[in-house]
């Protein structure tokens, strides 16, 4: 096994494993000979659909709800690494947009990160340190209209990790963030210009017109994703902490 990449006897929260680039991680960790995963996502059919060799504890849960991470932080026992990834989005201009759809957004992504966040930090105060990535993204960086909500959740999101870094590096916890630019997975169905476009022409074809304007001209894969995000969490990044590493294709060029 590659040197710095052994996650055995570990144990891993990611959170919106069901799909995307959660299930990508959950995926990574198994082939890393991870010992335990603990798995949150609203679609707990999803979780159950993973095929994975690893003790797995699922549960649908909806991030944002702080009686469930009551219950977690209480019987999760030790924890090592943690993916907090679970997001949804939200299309529209901002003057368009109502506050019930803005809070949705922010419950999820501002609200569910930083309660995972919390449980994952203080399991890891309580044992021997551990590493944790949180998924922002460049929207939060850059502006893009029409996706106000998501990319101001994003990028209060990324801010959090550094605070969190910086509080935490001195306990031995390591807090990272990635920032990806477009990446193939379902979030993009709540967009309904996307959803047009796929009616129209189909997925593939709606995602490579979106992807042609980038300089890399096409978008990432989960996978992709997922290996940058597990070089996070490993000890081959001992000495990374406080980043938000941006994987756009070179989107923000």
């Amino acid at each position: 096994m590659t040197e710095g990449y052994d996650f055995a006897n570990r144990t891993a929260l990611v959170t919106g494993a069901a799909s995307g680039i959660g299930a990508a991680c959950a995926r990574w960790l198994d082939r890393h000979g991870i010992g335990r995963l603990v798995l949150v996502d609203r679609d707990r059919e999803g979780l159950d659909a993973l095929d994975l060799g690893c003790t797995v504890e699922a549960h649908g849960a909806d991030v944002a709800d702080p009686d469930f991470w009551s219950t977690l932080e209480g019987s999760i026992g030790r924890l090592d690494h943690a993916v907090v990834n679970a997001g949804i989005g939200e299309g529209g201009p901002m003057a368009e947009q109502s506050f019930t759809d803005w809070r949705r957004v922010m419950a999820v992504n501002l609200d569910g990160a930083f309660l995972t966040l919390g449980t994952a930090l203080r399991r890891m105060q309580a044992g021997d340190g551990g590493s944790i990535v949180l998924t922002a993204s460049v929207t939060g960086m850059k502006p893009v209209p029409g996706i106000g909500a998501y990319g101001v959740s994003k990028a209060a999101v990324a801010h959090m990790a550094r605070i969190a870094a910086a509080e935490n590096t001195g306990k031995g916890i390591r807090v990272n963030a990635i920032a990806p630019g477009g990446v193939d997975t379902n979030i993009w169905n709540s967009s309904p210009q996307f959803l047009a476009g796929v009616e129209a022409h189909g997925r593939d074809a709606t995602l490579q017109a979106m992807a042609a304007t980038t300089p890399r001209g096409r978008f990432a894969t989960p996978d992709e994703l997922a290996r940058e995000i597990g070089f996070l969490l490993s000890d081959a990044a001992a000495n990374v902490t406080g980043t938000v590493l941006v994987s756009d294709g070179g989107f923000t060029l």
